[in-house]
């Protein structure tokens, strides 16, 4: 019988380990996903996990990328017992405005061409 680790970890190691994968989704051009999985800051609570999204279609969106985000906290964790629960807060929506960070993400996301016109015209989204 093989015996899967599950080795203690805090907090502050998870969402060092959650960021790293939004990240390296954000790298891959995911953008949309990458936003979802850094809207909110996930809590823990042994090992289980939870995050909190403003609607049913960002639930399904997140399910799709779910496997992925549980092998890799798994595996950088080193601990086989961790769990992820989605929790929808429909009230959190009105909360959240997007920025021009968030807009632009959509629209590359769309179009990748948007980042060969904002390099080449030297375009600044604070602007």
């Amino acid at each position: 019988m093989v015996h899967l680790p599950t080795e203690t970890f805090t907090e502050t190691e998870m969402l060092l380990q959650w960021n790293k994968y939004a990240q390296r989704l954000g790298d891959k051009g995911y953008k949309i996903m990458e936003s979802l999985l850094l809207i909110n800051d996930p809590k823990l609570n042994g090992t289980a996990i939870s995050i909190e999204l403003p609607n049913e279609g960002s639930k399904l969106d997140f399910e799709k990328e779910l496997n992925g985000l549980l092998g890799h906290l798994k595996g950088h964790l080193h601990n086989h017992d961790i769990t992820i629960e989605v929790i929808v807060n429909e009230s959190f929506e009105n909360k959240r405005s997007f920025n021009d960070q968030d807009r632009y993400n959509r629209l590359l996301e769309i179009n990748p061409n948007i980042e060969l016109l904002r390099t080449t015209f030297g375009l600044d989204l604070d602007a």
